[in-house]
């Protein structure tokens, strides 16, 4: 989440969201907050159009799910630990459909593979169908047996 999105939520300022963060920076390691490239910031700015915030003066900070939680020690209000509660509670919803999503894709799989197997058999199946239908069609010259006329 963006550090302006997270600042909305609790009721706070980006610039005091920021400060705060930049205060405790210890608890905030690479892989519970990072600022996006100019180019990540320009991507972000094409998809929403318009930037909502008016420009900045720097580029936004992005939070991942630890570094939300972690905000909650940073942040010490009553909405910031009810905010967090949320958050916290929507990330974990997000991650079970993540999971549902994965267990009935693989399951999608196993069925797709099953129906092309049955695709190749029935393929062998009408193949050797089609070869019979030919030998009854068109049976080889049979060879007479038996007693044979000659006129004399």
């Amino acid at each position: 989440m963006l550090d302006k999105d997270l600042a909305a939520l609790y009721g706070v300022t980006t610039g005091n969201l920021n400060k705060a963060v930049n205060r405790n920076i210890k608890r905030f390691p690479d892989d519970f907050m990072f600022r996006l490239t100019k180019a990540e910031f320009d991507n972000l700015l094409f998809q929403f159009g318009i930037a909502s915030w008016g420009g900045t003066r720097s580029l936004p900070y992005a939070f991942t799910e630890q570094g939300v939680a972690m905000l909650s020690g940073v942040l010490n209000s009553d909405r910031a630990i009810q905010v967090n509660i949320q958050i916290m509670r929507i990330f974990t919803k997000l991650r079970e459909m993540l999971m549902d999503n994965l267990s009935l894709r693989l399951e999608i799989e196993s069925i797709k593979k099953k129906i092309t197997k049955q695709d190749k058999n029935i393929d062998l199946v009408f193949d050797y169908l089609d070869e019979l239908l030919q030998k009854r069609d068109s049976p080889p010259p049979r060879k007479q047996i038996g007693f044979i006329k000659t006129d004399e």
